[in-house]
């Protein structure tokens, strides 16, 4: 399965990234490898994920964060990696714009 991430979800990777990098030197970079490595798990286990707004969404093993993504033929498309501790309203409205 081929996975593609959305220049919207790079950026919502980098927020975050910047947001734990902040808090701790290093942590930024933990927080990426941790998203990459849940993103990189959809190969196997894209589509079987509750579908919320629109999107499949993965919760990350390690951080407040979801992984919207929908499944198209045989390629997985990430459209948003959001932090779930948000506020729903903004969560909807983020995922709106990227439908």
């Amino acid at each position: 399965m081929k996975i593609e991430i959305s220049a919207g979800a790079e950026a919502d990777i980098a927020d975050g990234y910047w947001f734990y990098e902040r808090q701790s030197i290093g942590l930024g970079d933990y927080f990426r490898s941790c998203i990459f490595v849940d993103i990189e798990s959809l190969r196997y286990f894209a589509g079987i994920h509750e579908i919320e707004y629109g999107f499949h969404r993965s919760l990350s093993k390690r951080f407040p964060f979801g992984v919207y993504y929908t499944v198209a033929d045989d390629c997985v498309t990430v459209a948003a990696v959001l932090d779930l501790r948000r506020e729903p309203l903004w969560i909807r409205e983020s995922l709106d714009n990227r439908g």
